[in-house]
């Protein structure tokens, strides 16, 4: 599919400078982009790039000043990196707009099947599987019984939703993750053994999350294990059983979350973070990859690093103090001979 440099402008409603009917079929990085590409500047560190490139149309900041010839077409708005990105969403949408069940697949009968769905090969429904309208199904999907799934979610290839497990609109799910997986529930026994606790309660994805392939997410013991709307989840992330995770919090690849821990709305956790089960994180709060949190956090927009998380600010002081250790034990030393040489004059008086 091909796209002129006026439809794109028009599109992106941008400032056309250079031909306008020169057209492009696909996207690249500045830096690799040959005829018939499209693609942008937003870094002043890849300014340099726009003049030897031979991308055929480049997408730029309006206040860009330009020191030398061009030879790819402009198409000027006002944050270029917002415009590319909504170019590239238009284009990831053609790209998976596929629509039809193919065979083989496994569909009963009780099924509701909005408009406009793909169910690929190889997918398995349960029985009343709910499916809203724009709903792509990938290969070899798991849908357990009564499961509802709203307008416009996509499930990439091998993803599980155990049963009654419910997903909003517009969700996105990448390859392997398991959502509604039992909880880790198990009753310490006289005899040293331990015995299940049956896990029945749900999980309850609400609107616009993306959770990151082969991320997993715990259904309640009872109740529900629920992401608010917003939430975006990394790859290899373990959510356990009756989390909460508030609207726009934002989580790093292989984090773990223990049960029944609740999450504040617009927290950032950094990569492979611990937090362990029954506390409350406040709103606004940012741990540093590699923490360790064992208890609550009560004041919002709080930053925590280490293990156990605290004050970012006052770890950074700490680090200082730690690095100067060796200078400070050498000073102690001296003061330590100064004071005996003190005490020794002082004595032989």
């Amino acid at each position: 599919m091909q796209f002129s440099a006026l439809q794109l402008a028009t599109l992106l409603q941008g400032k056309l400078e250079g031909d306008p009917e020169v057209k492009v079929h696909n996207i690249a990085k500045i830096e690799e982009a040959g005829e018939g590409m499209l693609s942008f500047v937003a870094n002043p560190k890849y300014e340099d790039f726009i003049y030897s490139t031979n991308a055929s149309i480049l997408i730029v900041n309006e206040n860009l000043v330009l020191e030398g010839p061009v030879k790819a077409t402009l198409i000027r708005v006002k944050d270029a990196y917002s415009s590319f990105a909504a170019l590239l969403e238009q284009y990831a949408q053609l790209q998976g707009n596929k629509v039809g069940i193919q065979q083989p697949s496994f569909i009963p009968e009780s099924v509701k099947v909005g408009s406009n769905v793909y169910i690929g090969a190889f997918a398995y429904l349960g029985e009343n599987v709910s499916l809203g309208d724009n709903v792509k199904i990938y290969p070899g999907v798991y849908l357990g019984d009564n499961v509802q799934i709203g307008a416009n979610t996509v499930l990439f290839p091998g993803v599980k939703v155990y049963d009654n497990c419910v997903l909003g609109e517009r969700v996105i799910l990448h390859a392997g993750c398991v959502i509604g997986g039992d909880g880790f529930g198990f009753a310490p026994q006289a005899d040293g053994k331990y015995k299940k606790v049956p896990q029945i309660g749900n999980v309850y994805i609400h609107d616009d999350v993306e959770i990151g392939a082969n991320t997993t997410i715990d259904r309640a013991t009872m109740g529900s294990t629920v992401i608010k709307a917003g939430v975006k989840l990394d790859n290899l992330i373990q959510v356990a059983h009756n989390v909460e995770i508030g609207e726009n919090t934002v989580i790093a690849a292989q984090t773990g979350v223990s049960g029944s821990t609740k999450i504040g709305v617009n927290c950032v956790i950094g990569g492979q973070v611990g937090i362990v089960g029954h506390i409350q994180i406040a709103d606004g709060t940012k741990i540093n990859a590699q923490s360790g949190l064992s208890k609550s956090i009560t004041t919002p927009n709080a930053s925590l690093t280490g293990s156990p998380a605290y004050d970012y600010k006052s770890s950074l002081k700490s680090q200082a103090i730690f690095r100067n250790l060796p200078d400070l034990e050498k000073r102690v030393k001296e003061l330590e001979e100064m004071v005996k040489q003190l005490l020794s004059e002082r004595q032989g008086v």
